[in-house]
């Protein structure tokens, strides 16, 4: 069962990955509101793919909750019921949350999907959780972040409904990455915590700062780049989804702070690579680290300078998260070093 435990967090951190994408090429698309309402799209399970299944016709069937668009304004209907020649408002009460009433199928369904990938990564979770309870007593500490993790699972999925409700409002969204960023790093904690075949690499001075610094100067890159990802969703909104060489046009003060500190964090990760290397340290992932850097830095570019290529934005943002990923896990592995240095 403790093994079965380390696989369902291995998923469960793969699924992470995989909504971290799905959220980013929401938020590229433009499709934040293709369901208006949560947890249903359009008071359906399973969303409408044509305009029709969202206007109203005479003796169709509706379902209590199910929603059309009628004078540019969601309606959802008070019961189940079986619609007559003519509309009745009395079977219907007007969604009052926010005044999105757009039906664009491909935002939909890009939302949906988006949706469906949250869902799916609160199997492994629910799965991990009970397969916890086998580690309570040997490490506590397991059983206790697992729970701390359904948790802020819990909290994303709220997180999820104000930002619909409240029509994509920037600092939500943003809340709502970053707290995906902590599920990210809880899972990374378990995966590494329950690795019983684990080996302690050599001890160096100062290398468990070094590393700690590095991944703490990435979370506040990342946390930058939402916030300048902010301002573009505002250049959209003002000039439009096609005309992408004009959304870095007169950028924010941060928008230069973000591009000027990924300088810091390149050369301070170089710096930790080549003590890693002269001193024959033995952390291997540094290379995915340089690896990770230097892609990030490229798509990072190409934004800027090539006016946002096709998937750019999602593939900048899930290098970002992989990257924080690993510099994290590598400072795992230096605490581990550290206590086995301390034990000699």
């Amino acid at each position: 069962m403790k093994a079965n435990f380390r696989k369902a967090a291995k998923i469960s951190l793969i699924f992470v990955y995989i909504v971290i994408a799905a959220g980013a090429i929401v938020r590229m698309t433009g499709s934040g509101m293709g369901c208006p309402d949560w947890p249903k799209c359009f008071g359906y399970y399973i969303p409408p793919t044509d305009i029709s299944e969202l206007q109203w016709s005479a003796n169709r069937e509706f379902k209590k909750g199910q929603v059309i668009i009628i004078n540019e304004s969601l309606q959802v209907a008070n019961s189940d019921f079986k619609t007559a020649q003519a509309y009745n408002q009395k079977n219907w009460k007007p969604y009052t949350t926010h005044e999105y009433s757009i039906f664009n199928p491909v935002h939909t369904w890009i939302e949906y999907i988006n949706r469906l990938a949250t869902v799916l990564l609160g199997i492994p979770m629910l799965i991990m959780l009970v397969f916890s309870f086998w580690w309570y007593q040997k490490d506590k500490l397991v059983t206790v972040i697992t729970i701390c993790t359904i948790i802020v699972l819990g909290l994303q999925a709220v997180l999820g409904k104000l930002v619909v409700d409240t029509n994509l409002k920037p600092t939500m969204i943003s809340v709502h990455m970053i707290l995906a960023l902590v599920i990210l790093l809880m899972l990374i904690l378990l995966v590494h915590r329950t690795d019983n075949k684990a080996r302690s690499l050599k001890y160096h001075k100062n290398l468990l700062l070094l590393l700690s610094i590095a991944t703490f100067l990435t979370f506040i890159q990342i946390v930058m780049g939402i916030q300048v990802r902010q301002f573009i969703d505002l250049q959209i909104d003002l000039f439009g989804e096609r005309a992408n060489n004009l959304w870095l046009q007169n950028p924010t003060t941060q928008f230069y702070i973000h591009r000027s500190f990924s300088i810091i964090v390149v050369l301070f990760n170089f710096f930790i690579a080549y003590r890693i290397y002269k001193f024959n340290l033995g952390y291997s992932k540094i290379n995915w680290v340089m690896l990770l850097i230097l892609t990030t830095v490229i798509t990072g570019m190409a934004m800027n300078y090539l006016s946002f290529p096709f998937a750019s934005q999602p593939t900048h943002l899930v290098l970002a998260s992989l990257l924080l990923g690993v510099q994290f896990y590598l400072v795992l592995q230096a605490i581990n070093s550290k206590r086995s240095h301390k034990t000699l």
